[in-house]
């Protein structure tokens, strides 16, 4: 079993503001951290904590397919309920410029069999402090 942990975050929320996206994920293997990353994504007006939450996801994404993680059995874990719901296609994408996101993560998603699972901000710990170290430089 692989389960992944993503996680975003945009900062500062002010619009007036430059923000500043960053991601972070683990994926462990019968419970053994096998890979993690964090990353800035980029900074201006278009960064949004949606946009670092499905980019977390396509970065875990092609970390599996990278890995060779295909047969296996996958859960996603997030604490955005948007990306878990528009992946479990329960809900639908009303922001258009999350939609090239959305096909982007549906696309490295084929042929792999995962479940998407919404956890509390407070379980999604670990991927959080990766996040917040791609944040503080």
């Amino acid at each position: 079993m692989i389960e992944v942990w993503i996680d975003g975050l945009c900062e500062p929320v002010v619009p007036k503001y430059a923000r500043t996206a960053c991601l972070g994920y683990i994926i462990r293997k019968n419970g053994e951290t096998i890979d993690k990353g964090y990353e800035l994504i980029g900074r201006g007006k278009e960064m949004t904590n949606n946009v670092a939450e499905y980019t977390a996801l396509i970065r875990a994404l092609e970390r599996i397919r990278d890995l060779e993680l295909r047969n296996e059995e996958i859960i996603i874990r997030s604490d955005s309920k948007l990306v878990v719901n528009q992946m479990r296609e329960e809900w639908k994408i009303k922001k258009q410029h999350l939609k090239p996101l959305f096909d982007k993560a549906k696309i490295l998603s084929i042929g792999l069999d995962i479940v998407f699972q919404w956890v509390p901000r407070e379980e999604n710990e670990e991927a959080d402090n990766l996040a917040r170290l791609a944040i503080s430089g």
